[in-house]
């Protein structure tokens, strides 16, 4: 009751301020219930769904925007293709794909702990580009992996916990960090912000453009942060052979692959080339993904009630359709051009760089404040893009760092994002050890993602 009480006070209050100089009273309006609702979202006194439901309801009731207007956000693609995606991921689970993935690179490469951190991280990778929820990725396909290969050599919470468990959890985790900012079907919140920088900024962040942007920083990243981890929190087993037996065993229980499996590993494979190649085909990524479940349905990998079953891709489509909408008619109102406009004058006179590097701290550490990689983006991105963009900085470089960052951020705390609490709950990592950690990591993908990455986009052009 009283986070719910704080939600609409601080709602009220913006809507009653006194409306800026140069902004139209419906803009002004808006953004009183688009800060009620990510605060809404911050401190969760309902549902995520149910706030953004309210949201656009009063915006319609209120007259701030007519009812088209504020539904609009349903009817983008980008909606659809999250929806798709997470279907996608349904066949991966339900099938076991990609279980049989994970353990069979584990057979193949798990004799040392080191070799069974990367193996993780590449199990992660490869099933990352069909699986927006990372959530799901990590807590419904590599967890139990994890659990299972710590227990094969007695490793378990307590005394034991630094044997081999420890630095797996914080691997497989960290791993997903890095992963879920390189595709952006890789993490639910990654097509909102190719939307927001589109909407924003005026610019096209395609899933191959993504993609390609992202794959040499986040390759030196799944590189370096597990052997990073590996010297710096050592586990006490370093030669695990069982790690191959406990794989082949489990591999052997799966048996051969299911005509269900070989469904979706092909499907894969199409859609990944279809989104790769988009440049030349001209076939839209959310298409892609809709054939993608449509093949998976005719053939009955997946059922209707699958569909109706997949309650994380219903829940996305209902809050995100919501933000989308309200941050549409924020810039087209006139908020965000405004507001850009009002900050970069406070900064006039700083160069651009220093500007930037300054936002991109300040918004990559902001997240220890958010629970949630939507509720950070939601709230920041479109802000700082614009801010950023407006002090001089390069369009692309701006986008697409703060929108690394948006991913990258999940390292620091226990609470970052949907796979923290999995993996932490095990009990293998302390609080402060996992804080410790998480910020040295993200002080690593920051060197990685924008110094070395920039140069990269340098070369592609972007910038």
């Amino acid at each position: 009751m009283t986070r719910g009480l704080i939600v609409l006070a601080v709602g009220a209050v913006i809507w009653f301020l006194p409306v800026p100089a140069g902004l139209k009273p419906a803009a002004w309006h808006l953004l009183a219930i688009f800060v009620a609702t990510i605060l809404g979202f911050i401190l969760q006194p309902l549902p995520i769904g149910a706030i953004a439901f309210l949201s656009v309801t009063f915006t319609a009731l209120a007259g701030v925007l007519k009812p088209a207007e504020a539904l609009s956000g349903f009817s983008n693609g980008t909606i659809w293709l999250i929806v798709s995606a997470f279907l996608f991921a349904k066949g991966f689970i339900k099938t076991g794909l990609g279980r049989r993935i994970a353990y069979m690179l584990i057979r193949s490469m798990g004799d040392s702990t080191l070799k069974l951190g990367y193996t993780l991280a590449l199990s992660d990778l490869i099933i990352s580009p069909a699986t927006p929820s990372n959530t799901a990725r990590a807590g419904g396909i590599l967890f139990p992996i994890v659990k299972s290969l710590s227990a094969a050599f007695d490793s378990e919470p307590g005394p034991s916990a630094r044997r081999v468990g420890a630095y797996l959890i914080q691997t497989a985790y960290q791993g997903n960090t890095i992963t879920s900012a390189m595709f952006m079907t890789a993490m639910a919140g990654n097509p909102l912000i190719a939307l927001l920088a589109s909407k924003t900024l005026n610019i096209n962040i395609s899933w191959g453009l993504w993609a390609t942007a992202a794959i040499v920083p986040g390759i030196i990243s799944l590189i370096v942060v597990p052997y990073f981890l590996y010297k710096f929190y050592p586990p006490e087993i370093t030669h695990t052979p069982e790690a191959k037996t406990l794989a082949a065993k489990e591999l052997a229980q799966m048996g051969a692959m299911s005509l269900g499996e070989k469904i979706v590993a092909s499907v894969f494979v199409g859609a990944l080339v279809l989104w790769s190649t988009s440049q030349f085909t001209k076939i839209d990524a959310t298409v892609v993904a809709m054939l993608a479940v449509s093949i998976m349905m005719m053939t009955k990998v997946l059922e209707w009630k699958d569909v109706l079953d997949e309650k994380g891709a219903w829940d996305t489509l209902i809050w995100m359709g919501a933000l989308i909408g309200l941050a549409d008619y924020l810039a087209k109102l006139g908020f965000i051009p405004w507001f850009a406009k009002a900050v970069s004058a406070s900064i006039v006179g700083v160069p651009w760089m220093q500007a930037f590097i300054v936002l991109l701290v300040i918004y990559m550490y902001a997240h220890y404040g958010f629970a949630s990689l939507v509720a950070h983006i939601t709230a920041m991105y479109a802000a700082f893009a614009s801010v950023a963009v407006a002090a001089g900085a390069p369009a692309y470089l701006v986008a697409l760092a703060l929108a690394f960052m948006s991913n990258l951020c999940m390292s620091l705390t226990h609470y970052a994002a949907g796979p923290a609490p999995i993996y932490f709950g095990s009990g293998y990592v302390d609080q402060g050890t996992w804080w410790k950690l998480g910020f040295m990591v993200s002080v690593i993908n920051m060197i990685i993602w924008v110094g070395i990455g920039s140069f990269w986009w340098k070369v592609l052009g972007l910038w």
